[in-house]
C-alpha cells in the first residue's frame, strides 16, 4: 500500500509540475538537461518535470507611477508573449548634420516571430533593441540638418524601420512600426525658428497685399480703357448717324428739285445766300450793307428761285439745313 501511495503521489506531482497550459499568443521554450528540446504551443502540454525545464528570459516593462513618471522594471520570465509589443524609449540627445543638439523620443512596435531565436540568438532582447534603435537613429539624424529633420519625420521613421527590421531578423523579430514622438531643439533654436516663422508670414502677407493691389490696378485700368473705348464708339456712331441723316436729307431735297425740273445747284446757293443775308441784317448797328462785285452773280439765283416756285406750286417748302 505504501508503494501505491508513493506512485499516486508521483503521478500527482508529475501532473502538477509536468502539465503546462499555455495561453493564446504565448509560448515557452523547454530545455532538456540544459539543451533546447521544444517550443510549447497554446493549449495543454506535458513535459518531464525531472529533466525538462523552461528557459528563463530577461524582459523589460515600462510602467507609470502615481506621479506620472515612467518607471522601467526588469523581470525574468518563462512565458514569451507573441503579440505585438511597444517600447517607449527615453529621450536621447542626437546631433544633426549642422551641429545642432536635439532631443528625440522614439517608440518602436515589434513582434516575436521565432521564440527559439529570440532566446538563443541574443542575450537580452529588450536592451539590444533599445541600443540598436538609439545608435541607428543617431546615424540617420547625423546625415540630416535641423530643417530636414523637423520636416522629414515620416522618412526617418520608414528608414529606421527598414534598418532595424534587417538587423533584428536573426533575432526572430519583426519590426512593424517606428515612431518619433518628440523632436525638441534647444531653446535658442526655438526662438530663432519662431522669429523666422513670423518673418516668413509677414513676407507672405506683404506679397499677397502687393498682388492684390496689382490686380486691383490692372482691373481699374481695364475698366477705364473699356469705358473710353465705349465712349469713343458712341461718338463715332453718333457722328456717322448724323452725317448719314444730313446726307439723306440733302439727297431727298436734290431729288425733289430734279423731279420738279429745276436747277438744284442754283437753288442751294440761293438758300445759303438768303441765310447769310439774314445773319448780316440781324445786327443792331448795321445800316449800310456793302455788296461785293462777285456777289452780283449770286443775285441771279434769286430769280431762279422765283421761277422754281412758279413752275412747281405743289412742291413742299424746302427743309432748313443747319
Amino acid at each position: 500500500m505504501i508503494w501505491v501511495y508513493v506512485f499516486i503521489a508521483l503521478v500527482v506531482l508529475y501532473l502538477v509540475f509536468g502539465l503546462i497550459i499555455i495561453r493564446q499568443s504565448e509560448t515557452m521554450v523547454i530545455e532538456r538537461l540544459g539543451k533546447y528540446n521544444k517550443t510549447l504551443l497554446s493549449g495543454i502540454n506535458l513535459i518531464n518535470p525531472i529533466i525538462d525545464k523552461p528557459r528563463t528570459v530577461e524582459w523589460k516593462y515600462t510602467n507609470t507611477d502615481y506621479a506620472g513618471r515612467t518607471v522601467v522594471t526588469k523581470r525574468s520570465i518563462t512565458r514569451i508573449d507573441l503579440r505585438e509589443t511597444v517600447y517607449d524609449f527615453p529621450r536621447q540627445n542626437v546631433i544633426t548634420k549642422d551641429n545642432v543638439v536635439i532631443e528625440i523620443n522614439a517608440m518602436i512596435y515589434f513582434q516575436i516571430t521565432d521564440a527559439k531565436r529570440s532566446v538563443y540568438e541574443i542575450a537580452n532582447l529588450p536592451d539590444a533593441i533599445e541600443k540598436l534603435t538609439q545608435t541607428t537613429l543617431r546615424n540617420i539624424i547625423g546625415q540630416l540638418d535641423l530643417d530636414h529633420t523637423l520636416s522629414s519625420r515620416d522618412t526617418i521613421n520608414n528608414e529606421l524601420r527598414i534598418i532595424l527590421d534587417e538587423a533584428t531578423d536573426k533575432w526572430g523579430l519583426k519590426i512593424n512600426r517606428v515612431e518619433l514622438q518628440d523632436i525638441i531643439p534647444p531653446e535658442d533654436i526655438k526662438v530663432a525658428m519662431e522669429k523666422q516663422m513670423r518673418a516668413e508670414r509677414d513676407r507672405r502677407a506683404l506679397i499677397l497685399q502687393a498682388e492684390g493691389m496689382k490686380q486691383s490696378k490692372i482691373l481699374e485700368s481695364e475698366g477705364i480703357r473699356l469705358a473710353e473705348v465705349t465712349k469713343a464708339e458712341g461718338y463715332k456712331d453718333a457722328a456717322i448717324l448724323k452725317a448719314t441723316g444730313e446726307a439723306e436729307a440733302i439727297m431727298k431735297v436734290t431729288q425733289a428739285i430734279k423731279e420738279a425740273n429745276g436747277n438744284p445747284t442754283a437753288y442751294l446757293i440761293a438758300l445759303k445766300y438768303m441765310d447769310t443775308l439774314s445773319e448780316i441784317s440781324s445786327g443792331k448797328d448795321n445800316k449800310i450793307i456793302y455788296m461785293p462785285y462777285e456777289a452780283t452773280a449770286l443775285l441771279s439765283s434769286v430769280g431762279s428761285i422765283k421761277d422754281l416756285f412758279n413752275q412747281t406750286p405743289t412742291l413742299p417748302p424746302p427743309p432748313v439745313i443747319p
